[in-house]
Order: structure tokens, then C-alpha cells, then sequence
């Protein structure tokens, strides 16, 4: 166990803390990511990142919670994004376009004045690529309403939501408000961006957004089962992540330890890469065909049982 786990992992308060506030917000990146692949409005979740950075600098610079910040900026972006674009792609991705340009022209001036005006020299480092092991617990609760929301919201516009990524048109004539549920999901899609950004860095949150909704896509093109698989996925990636950034302080004890964000990000890379080789994917296709066949035999076996009767 020594060679895995270093002196005092399991009893450091820290690393306590950023497994719960790294899962937490993991899980709601993952649900959330795989909609957001499917919809395609991968770029809006990177804009997002963006305009979460001008929050956290700006709630930075006032004295307030970074967490705050991203989620309020990103909130406040998606609303524009939503009703600045059309419903077509096109429209879509320029008006994500032109709030990308702003808030990274603001989130330039913030942290400028944050690194001018502060005595603090971590704020600029904090903001772009997380510092997971600094979060205070009390935290906690704010980070988990705000995933149990996401996720109720998620839950509540599910069916719509997919019928709408899936064909605007179709979802429009059996009566769904397609612009309605799409700045719904705008909004989760913010609030799961503010959470990932607190955990890896506004900079790298599109990674835990979009990476392991990426990599479940493609072990599967079941809906349902690639939510699940994201969701593990990302847990998995964050708490490794933590794992050897607590390690590698011991690795080198002249230096300080690697940042938490490097490790998750290159997990997650490598997940995907890993995901798309040969070997992976006839194993993935196996266990499908192995399932599909359990439940024919299933259902030819329940009908028999039904003549018999």
C-alpha cells in the first residue's frame, strides 16, 4: 500500500475534501457533458469557461467566492448566448463567438487588476487551473445544492431536451418549446462549468466537461449508459488526479508537488485515447452483443412462458 498510497492520504483533511467537492462536481460535468456532446454545443461549453473566468477574477477582485463568481458569470453568459443565437448552428455559434470575445477581454482586465491591486500571488493561478487542495469544507453544502439542482433540472426537461438535440423540427411539432428547454439546459450547462472550474481551473474545466462525455460516447451509443459510464469516468479521473498530486510530493522532496488539474486532464486524455484503440473497441462490442443476446433469450423465454400459461 506504500508504494500507492503515501503517509497520511486517507487521514488529510484536504484530500477528504477534494474527493467529495472532485466528485461531486465530476458526476454533474458528466451528466452534463454527455447532453451537451450530443447536442452538439461543445463550444458553448468551452465559451462557458471563458466567462467563468471573468467571474471568478471578478468576484476575486470584490472580496467574494470564486464559486460564486464562475456561476454567476456563466449563468449570466448563457442567457446571452441563448438569446443573442437563432436555432440554427450557425447563429448559435456566433453569438458564442461574440461573448467568448467579451468575457476574455474582461476576464483580461480583472486579473490584472487582481495581481495589481492584491497582495495575494496565487489568485491568477487559483482561477485559471484550480487549487482543489485549498477548498475550505464549508463548501460542501454550497457545491452540493447547487449539483442537486443541476441535476433536477437535467431530470426534469430529460425527454424534451433529447428530442429537441436529436431534431428541432420534430421536437417543435409534438408541442416542446424548443427555445425554452434549450436556455434551461444553457443554464445547467453554466452551473456545471462553475463547479468543474473550482475543481481543475476555469481554464481546464472543459476537459472534465467534455472528456469523459466523450470517451462514453464512444464505448457506447446508448444514451443512458454512456451518462453512467461519464459519470465514472470522471470520478475515477479526478481522484486518481488527486491521488498522485498528493503523491508527488514525495516523489522529489525539493520541489513541490505537481498540480492536481495536470493530472485529471491527462487521465482524461488518455482515456480517450485508450477508448478509440481496436482492442477496446471489440471488447466494448462483445459485451453489447453478449447483452442484446441475454435479452432476446429473455424475451423468448418470458413469451413461452406466457403460451404455457
Amino acid at each position: 500500500m506504500r508504494l500507492i498510497f503515501e503517509p497520511g492520504f486517507f487521514s488529510n483533511a484536504p484530500v477528504h475534501t477534494a474527493f467529495v467537492i472532485g466528485a461531486v462536481s465530476a458526476i454533474v460535468s458528466g451528466i452534463v457533458g454527455v447532453v451537451t456532446v450530443v447536442r452538439g454545443q461543445s463550444f458553448a461549453g468551452h465559451a462557458l469557461t471563458d466567462v467563468a473566468t471573468t467571474g471568478g477574477a471578478g468576484a476575486s477582485l470584490w472580496g467574494i467566492s470564486p464559486l460564486l463568481g464562475f456561476i454567476g458569470a456563466g449563468v449570466f453568459g448563457a442567457g446571452a448566448m441563448d438569446l443573442a443565437g437563432v436555432q440554427r448552428a450557425r447563429g448559435r455559434d456566433l453569438a458564442t463567438g461574440i461573448v467568448l470575445g467579451a468575457a476574455t477581454g474582461l476576464s483580461a482586465l480583472f486579473l490584472y487588476l487582481d495581481t495589481t491591486r492584491s497582495a495575494s500571488t496565487g489568485v491568477t493561478q487559483q482561477i485559471l487551473f484550480g487549487s482543489i487542495f485549498t477548498l475550505d469544507p464549508s463548501m460542501i453544502p454550497l457545491v452540493v445544492v447547487l449539483s442537486v439542482v443541476t441535476l433536477a433540472l437535467i431530470s426534469w426537461i430529460y425527454r424534451p431536451l433529447l428530442l429537441s438535440s436529436l431534431s428541432a423540427e420534430l421536437a417543435s411539432a409534438r408541442g416542446v418549446r424548443v427555445r425554452g428547454v434549450g436556455l434551461l439546459f444553457m443554464f445547467a450547462l453554466a452551473i456545471s462549468v462553475g463547479l468543474s472550474s473550482i475543481a481543475i481551473g476555469s481554464v481546464l474545466s472543459t476537459a472534465l466537461l467534455i472528456g469523459p462525455a466523450a470517451t462514453s460516447l464512444r464505448l457506447t451509443k446508448n444514451v443512458r449508459n454512456a451518462l453512467v459510464l461519464a459519470c465514472v469516468l470522471g470520478v475515477v479521473s479526478t481522484w486518481l488526479g488527486v491521488l498522485f498530486a498528493y503523491d508527488s510530493y514525495y516523489w522529489n522532496p525539493s520541489s513541490r508537488g505537481l498540480p492536481v488539474s495536470f493530472f485529471i486532464v491527462a487521465i482524461i486524455f488518455l482515456s480517450y485515447l485508450v477508448s478509440g484503440t481496436p482492442l477496446i473497441r471489440r471488447v466494448i462490442a462483445r459485451r453489447v452483443d453478449a447483452g442484446r443476446s441475454s435479452a432476446r433469450s429473455a424475451r423468448v423465454t418470458t413469451s413461452r412462458a406466457e403460451e404455457v400459461v
